[in-house]
């Protein structure tokens, strides 16, 4: 173990990770800490990985490993049985243990709309009851901008008796992956932000960071700055999703196909429209102008297009069902007396990953409205919370499709661009509709009595 890392000139501590002289420890072994385990191991770190989920750490410990991550199943098999990995639910004992502390728990926003950090505050009082003179810490999750240099800061210092800089390194590196492939999004598409409370601090974490993220690092001037940069990219494409959205309402009305539109307005450099849909879910844009929102507040700064936008993603999911809702007034369809499929539970196309899905309040609105609803997913076979609901989860196209009167997509999974849909309509009991939530198709060939919809098809 090395425990000056503070200290170590820039070469030093490069070569010291590369030869294995370096632990770190993972604390919140999901989405994001298993990859960025995997990645500091390839780098040449020893990692103790670090969560308060007992099951899941034993199972990390026998080598199995509850991700669909690419790569990283395998990777934490082989480094468990080589020595490199171990799992633990001692927070205070991993801190001692470890040179470098990355701070990877869940940070979520609370139902009054306001950062929730109660995993990460407990975390950080647990790694400053282990911290150690020259080790470093950084925080990877999320947070409003200012919270390292204030909140974090003061609950390290205070548990430790350190000083940040001075004694002990604080960076701000939020995490930049795209679920379902998150490797590589750390080791090799994108490069590495890191801010730190000073000058030693960030010279420390980049200096490491070089060696894990090929794309090489982001130096930023502050912690702050780190954690601003993670938030707007994410309020960006919120308030982009946002414009296209009312853009394709707009299309609606005049009856011309947004997608059309987009193409040729896109085809001017300048101009960058987003693709329209349902809804907004994962937990990062939905969660983002809040945590921004919520440190303007703090500064009496007034954000209104950002809350704006946020909050026309946020009516997204029932504009969908008010277009099934008129299609089937308009067709005769009389829906409490019918069978609606919902197309896709993932929160975005290509992943198992549901959470804060817009798929869900499509389901609950059409729940009250419909007979009988089911949800069809290729990627995810169980679901607690549609058990909750008693909606039951289908395990083919063709079981959702059969007798249904009406259709919505809500997630744009390739599965779904691949159906013969004009052969899946066939099964449907007409009149019918199909919503497509989602700009899956761009023609349908349906057959008499199915009527086809969507976000911004006005045509």
């Amino acid at each position: 173990m090395c425990s000056v890392v503070l200290e170590l000139p820039a070469e030093q501590l490069r070569e010291r990770l590369r030869r294995g002289e370096i632990t770190v420890a993972v604390y919140g072994l999901g989405h994001v800490g298993l990859p960025l385990a995997v990645a500091w191991m390839e780098a040449g770190a020893r990692v103790i990985g670090v969560d308060i989920d007992e099951e899941k750490v034993k199972a990390l410990n026998r080598g199995e490993t509850p991700t669909e991550e690419p790569g990283v199943a395998q990777a934490i098999k082989q480094f468990r049985a080589a020595g490199v990995f171990e799992a633990t639910t001692d927070t205070v004992g991993a801190s001692r243990d470890a040179d470098v502390k990355l701070v990877a728990v869940p940070t979520l926003l609370g139902e009054d709309k306001r950062f929730d950090g109660a995993a990460l505050l407990r975390a950080l009082r647990d790694v400053g009851r282990g911290l150690k003179r020259g080790d470093l810490v950084a925080v990877e999750c999320s947070v409003p901008p200012g919270f390292t240099e204030t909140t974090g800061r003061a609950v390290l210092e205070a548990e430790s008796g350190l000083e940040a800089e001075a004694d002990f390194g604080l960076c701000a590196s939020p995490e930049r992956i795209y679920v379902g492939r998150a490797l590589e999004d750390i080791r090799r598409r994108y490069p590495k932000v890191v801010g730190g409370v000073g000058e030693r601090s960030t010279e420390a974490l980049a200096t490491l960071y070089e060696v894990v993220a090929e794309r090489g690092v982001v130096k930023m001037s502050s912690a702050t700055a780190a954690e601003a940069s993670k938030l707007f990219e994410g309020v960006y494409r919120d308030v982009n999703i946002a414009l296209a959205n009312e853009l394709a309402k707009l299309c609606q009305a005049i009856s011309v196909d947004y997608m059309e539109v987009r193409e040729a307005a896109n085809s001017q450099p300048f101009c960058h429209l987003h693709i329209p849909g349902c809804g907004v879910g994962g937990v990062c844009i939905p969660y983002y102008p809040y945590f921004v929102a919520e440190a303007a507040s703090k500064r009496d700064v007034d954000l209104p297009l950002i809350l704006t936008a946020r909050k026309i993603n946020e009516d997204m999911p029932r504009y969908a069902v008010d277009l099934a809702v008129k299609a089937a007034e308009e067709v005769g369809i009389d829906l409490g007396r019918c069978k609606v499929a919902v197309m896709g539970l993932a929160f975005r196309g290509g992943t198992s990953d549901a959470r804060n899905s817009p798929a869900y309040e499509i389901a609950r609105c059409l729940q009250r409205l419909a007979a009988s609803i089911v949800v069809h997913d290729p990627l995810i076979r169980r679901d607690e919370r549609l058990q909750r609901m008693s909606i039951p989860l289908v395990s083919s196209p063709s079981e959702a499709f059969k007798d249904a009167s009406v259709v919505v997509f809500a997630t744009d999974h390739d599965e779904y661009r691949r159906l013969d849909l004009g052969r899946l309509a066939e099964q449907l009991t007409r009149p019918a509709v199909i919503v497509d939530g989602r700009s899956l198709f761009r023609s349908v060939d349906l057959p008499p009595g199915v009527r086809y919809v969507g976000v911004g098809k006005g045509a």
